[in-house]
């Protein structure tokens, strides 16, 4: 009896730790619908972060430079082989794959975080979001239940910047940031989406800062180093539920101070949006 005991409970502790292990060993999946703005926001820095941490993730980009959610639509529809998809694997090496098709990419992996967003052109555009009821359908039907879809919140071009686009808001950072917000919000109540990642709410609370100047490559999309650095710091925040202040990842040529106003700023931006979408 004492025998059998003891192996039912070495069997049980067994079990236990194994699950134990494996739950902490759980990798973390994230797939980007998007574009030029995804890859500043995932494809730089957001591994490196969360391997400082000890958190184990696959990050996955569908890219099209400029990409609007109308395209990803008639994308889905045509089941066209039109992305450059770029993969980040658990190890950190980067692989790309040209010509692939949506459906693939949603089916490729067990997903638990999948991103859309809008070009940045449209984003404070609600008309421009029409079809993206489509896509949050067209992803839902391949991808597990239990996966999250949110959307990623972009940010206002530089004052100074010449994009074309930036006529649609005035020429003005401040009115196309609000409209950016404005849309991000609706878009995620009107889709029932699971949360927004603010990398545009910490850009623009940058350009508030030192780090002025220092955020931009040409205007629109964001430095190489600061400012993908907040946008990657938004997203690890935001998708781990963990506080980035404090976390060992300095991408070469940041100095200390940059980067904790930089991991400030993602962290007040994540706190300030699970505030507001509580309510």
């Amino acid at each position: 009896m004492k025998t059998n005991f003891l192996r039912k409970t070495i069997f049980l502790l067994t079990v236990m730790m194994s699950l134990s292990v494996a739950a902490q060993q759980k990798t973390t999946k994230i797939l980007a619908i998007g574009n030029s703005f995804s890859r500043d926001a995932v494809e730089q820095y957001l591994w490196d972060l969360a391997n400082a941490d000890k958190e184990k993730c696959i990050i996955g980009n569908l890219y099209i430079g400029g990409c609007p959610i109308d395209r990803h639509v008639e994308n889905a529809r045509n089941d066209a082989p039109a992305y450059e998809y770029r993969k980040i694997g658990i190890d950190g090496k980067r692989v790309q794959t040209d010509n692939k098709r949506l459906d693939d990419a949603l089916r490729e992996e067990q997903w638990d975080i999948v991103t859309v967003q809008q070009a940045s052109y449209d984003s404070g555009i609600y008309s421009s979001f029409a079809l993206l009821p489509n896509l949050i359908t067209y992803i839902r039907a391949r991808v597990p239940y239990t996966t999250k879809i949110l959307f990623h919140q972009t940010w206002a071009y530089e004052q100074t910047s010449t994009h074309s686009g930036f006529k649609r808001y005035g020429n003005d950072r401040d009115n196309m940031y609000s409209a950016i917000s404005e849309c991000s919000a609706k878009a995620a109540a009107d889709n029932h989406l699971q949360g927004i990642i603010p990398a545009g709410a910490a850009i623009q609370m940058a350009d508030a800062t030192e780090l002025k100047g220092n955020l931009y490559a040409d205007g629109y999309h964001l430095s190489h180093i600061i400012g993908r650095y907040i946008a990657s710091c938004t997203w690890y925040e935001y998708i781990f539920r963990k506080k980035v202040k404090g976390n060992s990842f300095t991408p070469k040529g940041m100095t200390k101070k940059q980067k904790r106003i930089a991991q400030s700023l993602a962290h007040k931006a994540c706190r300030t949006m699970k505030d507001s979408m509580r309510q």
